[in-house]
This record gives structure tokens, sequence and C-alpha cells, in this order.
């Protein structure tokens, strides 16, 4: 039951979508009415605004980290072990893409991903945004450096840890991640995907 609760309570947390919040903060256009109408902060820059982009990745991905440093911290008072911080670091991912505050229309996931992984282990988190860096700055797709990294992100863990009940959770959030990610696999591949940077139309 506890575990539940925790599960539940990451879930709401990841269910805060910073695009939209600090949208209103800089007195924006709503993101899901532009671009891409993605709630993350590639759509966010598209408005020109920096600083709204910047603080909506900071956003989005810390609380994908709170809610992981929630549970390992709490968590163990109450019984919750590894399997139970895995889950909720799931469910603030899962609640980033379908966020019960937004009615289910959420963001893709990169920035919580990510926030999850540093969460779950500093230098899991760093290995995964090397990668998705390196790629970004190469090819200057943000989609393609989402994608990159977010493969590699469970072969980074396995290496690191081996075989735990985290490995299972990052394994599901890449491919959510990856499903989330089909328009832009197509965009990719027909040659019309928005690089980085890119203004809103």
């Amino acid at each position: 039951m506890n575990t539940v609760l925790f599960v539940v309570a990451a879930y709401l947390i990841g269910s805060v979508s910073f695009a939209v919040v600090c949208s209103k903060l800089f007195g924006l256009a709503d993101p899901r009415t532009y671009g891409s109408k993605n709630p993350g902060a590639t759509n966010v820059l598209r408005s020109g605004n920096k600083a709204a982009a910047a603080l909506t990745l900071l956003g989005d991905g810390f609380k994908g980290t709170l809610a992981v440093w929630l549970a390992q911290w709490l968590g163990p008072r109450y019984g919750v072990g590894d399997t139970g911080i895995a889950l909720a670091g799931l469910a603030a991912f899962i609640g980033h893409l379908w966020p019960v505050f937004s009615r289910f229309v959420g963001g893709k996931g990169v920035a919580t991903l990510l926030g999850v992984l540093i969460g779950i282990n500093g230098w899991l988190g760093l290995a995964t945004i090397v990668t998705w860096l390196v790629i970004a700055y190469a090819f200057r797709y943000s989609s393609l450096a989402a994608l990159v990294a977010s493969v590699f992100a469970p072969f980074y863990y396995a290496l690191l840890f081996g075989l735990r009940p985290a490995l299972l959770a990052i394994a599901v959030m890449s491919g959510l991640l990856i499903y989330r990610h089909r328009q832009n696999i197509a965009n990719l591949l027909a040659g019309k995907e928005s690089k980085i940077g890119s203004k809103k139309t």
C-alpha cells in the first residue's frame, strides 16, 4: 500500500506541466497551440523566449529527479524498496506524458526522463545527457538526440548496475519516449523535422 502511495505522489509531481506554467508566467501563448503543439522546452523555445524554455527544461527535469529522490529518502522507512523507487520514477515520467492537471495532454518526456535518470544515479544521468548533447550538436535535431539518448539509457544502466528493477523501468520509459516521438521519426525520415532554434509557425 505504501508503494502505491509513493507511485501516486510521483505521478502527481510528474503531472505538473512546466511548459504551460512557464508560458503563463512569461505571458506567452499556450505551447500546445503552436509549433509541434508539444508542451516541452523545445517547443517553448520556438516562442523566442529562451528564459521560458530554460525554466521549462529545468522544471520538467527536476520533477523527475524529485520524485525519485523522495522515494529514495522516505521510501525505505515505509517499506518501499528498489522496485517501488523504480516505479516512482516511471510514474513521474508517465505523469508528464499524460498529466491529470492538463487533461492528459502532456509532453514527450525527454527532460523528465533525464531527471529520473539523474535521480537514480548522477553518472547515469550525465552519460545520457552527454549523448543527447553530442547528437544535438552534430545534427541540430532535438528529437533525434532524444531518440538516440533514450536507446542508450538502458544500456548505460545495465553496464553500471546490471539487472536491477530500475532497468526495466528505464526500458519502459525509453520505449514510451520513442512512441511519443513517432511523428518526429516520420518527419526525420521525410526531411521535414524542425531543427533546434527554429521559430514557431
